[in-house]
């Protein structure tokens, strides 16, 4: 966790309930990533299928208690992202506060995305779609156009974060293992191929953000699903997308150590 005052805030009791939950929601994620890397995997072989976040979380409904897991993921999520606010509110570093609000709009974002799955709409519109919609509505303001580029450099600057974070290994300082034991060697190479993979992906929708700017073309801009599609297109696209794939299930099994090692 980022300061120590958050920590003892949520000591005790509700605290280590609370952070239980939030692990939980490091868990959740994790089963979402890997059934989105399956999705992507599929796509490489013609699958048809959509790989967005709505179609990872419809497929776990399709399953055996499914809508279980989908309002167990609700209240995961909701945990992660309120412990995230917290951090954000009570943190002392001004870049660790923005890094922690971002992460609860987006953890929260998931918890309506599988609520809304979970009570049948289907989670809304494709990640496609609501990039269009979105760089759309940037381009009717003033300088829209460079708005739309400039939120596609900011995410090809996290697209590059993700690549230095894994290639570097510095994801390892959000993990704290419990005493006496060490960090498998399996845990570093899921992440460093995770974080990798999905730097790829993100570093792709960034360019094509970037590219509607350019064109004043919304519908340009795509989502991660549209990204593997463009990634499809590239010489060798069948492979790049199986390894994309590959390294965002690798990305969930992390999730998984995350949820017992994170340092909250």
């Amino acid at each position: 966790m980022s300061n120590t005052h958050a920590s003892s805030a949520r000591s005790g009791t509700s605290g280590d309930a609370w952070e239980k939950a939030a692990r939980a929601g490091y868990a959740v994620s994790g089963l979402l990533h890997i059934v989105l890397g399956v999705l992507i995997a599929r796509i490489a072989f013609g699958s048809g299928q959509e790989a967005d976040q709505s179609s990872a979380l419809s497929s776990i409904s399709e399953n055996a208690f499914g809508g279980v897991v989908l309002w167990f993921a609700v209240a995961a999520f909701v945990a992660l992202g309120t412990w995230q606010a917290a951090d954000a509110l009570r943190g002392s570093d001004k870049s660790d506060r923005v890094k922690s609000a971002a992460k609860a709009v987006l953890y929260v974002a998931l918890a309506f995305t599988a609520g809304s799955v979970a009570m049948g709409s289907g989670g809304g519109s494709n990640g496609d779609s609501q990039a269009q919609g979105f760089a759309g509505t940037l381009m009717e303001a003033p300088a829209g156009r460079a708005l739309v580029g400039a939120v596609g450099l900011g995410i090809i600057a996290g697209a590059a974060f993700h690549v230095y974070k894994g290639w570097t290994q510095k994801f390892r300082e959000d993990l704290r293992p419990t005493p006496g034991s060490e960090l498998s060697t399996a845990v570093t190479a899921a992440g460093t191929v995770g974080y990798i993979a999905k730097g790829i992906a993100l570093g792709v929708v960034g360019v094509l953000f970037a590219f509607a700017a350019v064109t004043a073309d919304p519908d340009k801009a795509q989502g991660i699903d549209g990204a593997v599609e463009s990634l499809l297109g590239a010489p060798a696209g069948q492979l790049i997308v199986v390894l994309v794939g590959v390294g965002f299930a690798a990305y969930g099994l992390y999730s998984f150590a995350r949820a017992r090692y994170a340092r909250m």
